[in-house]
């Protein structure tokens, strides 16, 4: 029964002895704790950014803006730039034409004022009103008359002056004014008057506001050009 006392018996063992505890590495004893008296001399200061030894750093820049101590340069009246030019269209007025350089390939002068005579208009037929124009223009069918487009001298242009063959040039493009001709404001006979010939002068004193371009554009046939230069 003398084993069974010392199991349970009521002393309890003498603690370990510093001496024979083992450190382990990382951990935290009490004679580890630091008061930081050992870095109070080092300066808090953040680090320079970049770097002083960067090659930002050793590299100047043109972008770097001016010290202080520079003193801002000012203008005079004479070294600023000059105002830009004044448009032509800002002082032009209502009804006078424009004065424009020579070239054949501008538009004659003209006049975007309506004359003081209105001209004459006359009934269409049903189904030739301007909605009907702009739907057979989109529906594809051929209104030219040509396969391709052409360079038509005036001696060219002279011959479709007919009614079921008409052609017009306004402003250095000819159109092939036939299929335009139940569909015209002014009736056939007034648009006959440009048929087989330069129209631009007579468009441009009666219809100065059409956009023929846009009107016509599906009868474009051609330019017009200079004998010497068809041949």
């Amino acid at each position: 029964m003398s084993y069974l006392r010392n199991w349970f018996s009521f002393d309890t063992a003498a603690p370990p002895s510093a001496s024979t505890l083992r450190t382990i590495p990382g951990s935290f004893t009490e004679e580890d704790d630091d008061d930081g008296s050992s870095t109070a001399g080092e300066d808090d200061v953040p680090p320079a950014f970049p770097a002083l030894n960067s090659a930002q750093r050793a590299t100047p820049s043109s972008s770097t803006p001016s010290t202080s101590h520079d003193i801002p340069i000012i203008l005079s009246d004479d070294a600023l730039m000059p105002p830009p030019p004044i448009p032509d269209l800002a002082s032009r007025q209502p009804g006078v034409p424009r004065q424009i350089a020579s070239s054949s390939l501008l538009a004659p002068m003209a006049t975007t004022e309506r004359p003081k005579k209105p001209s004459r208009k006359v009934v269409l037929a049903p189904g030739y009103g301007p909605l009907d124009w702009a739907s057979l223009k989109s529906s594809g069918q051929d209104l030219r008359g040509v396969e391709t487009l052409l360079r038509i001298p005036p001696s060219v242009l002279k011959m479709h002056n007919k009614k079921e063959d008409a052609w017009t040039a306004i402003h250095g493009k000819v159109y092939n004014i036939s299929p335009y001709l139940p569909y015209h404001p002014g009736g056939e006979k007034e648009l006959m008057r440009v048929a087989g010939r330069d129209g631009t002068k007579l468009f441009s004193l009666t219809h100065a506001w059409v956009n023929v371009d846009f009107m016509l554009d599906a009868c474009l046939v051609g330019f017009l050009v200079s004998e010497s230069y068809a041949s």
